[in-house]
């Protein structure tokens, strides 16, 4: 037996629903296929995207935010590890011409706000979303980085940024068929650069992924639990959420408090 499709997501509804539903923000989760240590899958990125977004739209969807939640992009920025196979690259201009083409096709039936989604590093579209909202000035446009909600301080004793403790225990959550046995986990350690201005993150340039990491993961995932990302996945959705419900309410002439 199946369950009803959810409004929210585009990919299980219908044409019967969308034509009579006043939509009023569409979400473009987007992330990457790529390896994550030697533990997680490929798909990590799009995995967690699909499910957060999915938790975040019902919650808001309950509260009265009309979403819709577009299917997953799975490629991203991979120019760092070009060297790694089936990291699949898709350069930044690339995404930009792919995410006109979405906001053309949104803002040509009346859908006001976009919001992508991103759950990828080496993912930026804070500089593709300045070109494009000057070139699209009747939808708005805004970027929300996952792992930026809350580094998870609270909840992990070793926060990393890539097959991490975070990362691992949101698999081990959501996915725990796809996380290979604890024996199994790479130590994640980081090799450091050489010049103190790069390591101080006040200079920076792209890692080259396989001279800086070791096992591919950027992060110690050994404390790892499915408990951990279950509290962690209910803190994200609930923000995510909380966000989308404001910008549903929100005019996009009126975004800003006057000064007192």
């Amino acid at each position: 037996m199946t369950s009803s499709p959810r409004p929210w997501i585009l990919a299980e509804t219908n044409w019967k629903h969308v034509k009579d539903t006043r939509y009023e923000i569409a979400v473009l989760p987007w992330g990457a296929t790529e390896a994550h240590n030697w533990h997680l899958p490929y798909a990590t990125d799009s995995y967690q995207n699909e499910s957060l977004c999915a938790e975040a739209g019902r919650i808001a969807w309950d509260a009265g935010a009309k979403v819709a939640i577009l299917p997953n992009l799975p490629f991203g920025v991979q120019t760092g590890q070009l060297d790694i196979p089936f990291c699949i690259n898709m350069n930044p201009s690339t995404q930009t011409a792919v995410l006109e083409d979405i906001i053309s096709s949104l803002e040509g039936v009346g859908i006001p706000k976009l919001v992508v989604f991103n759950g990828h590093g080496g993912n930026d579209f804070r500089q593709i979303l300045r070109e494009l909202q000057a070139r699209h000035p009747r939808i708005f446009l805004s970027v929300v980085n996952w792992f930026s909600i809350s580094s998870g301080k609270d909840i992990f004793t070793i926060v990393g940024d890539h097959a991490d403790e975070r990362e691992t225990s949101l698999m081990l959550h959501l996915h725990p068929e796809l996380v290979l046995p604890k024996e199994d986990w790479g130590p994640g350690t980081d090799n450091l650069w050489k010049i103190p201005a790069m390591r101080e993150k006040w200079a920076w340039a792209q890692r080259a992924w396989s001279q800086a990491t070791n096992d591919t993961g950027s992060g110690d995932p050994q404390h790892s639990t499915a408990e951990k990302g279950a509290q962690y996945f209910e803190l994200l959705t609930a923000k995510f959420a909380g966000y989308l419900v404001d910008l549903a309410a929100a005019e996009p002439t009126a975004m800003y408090q006057k000064a007192e």
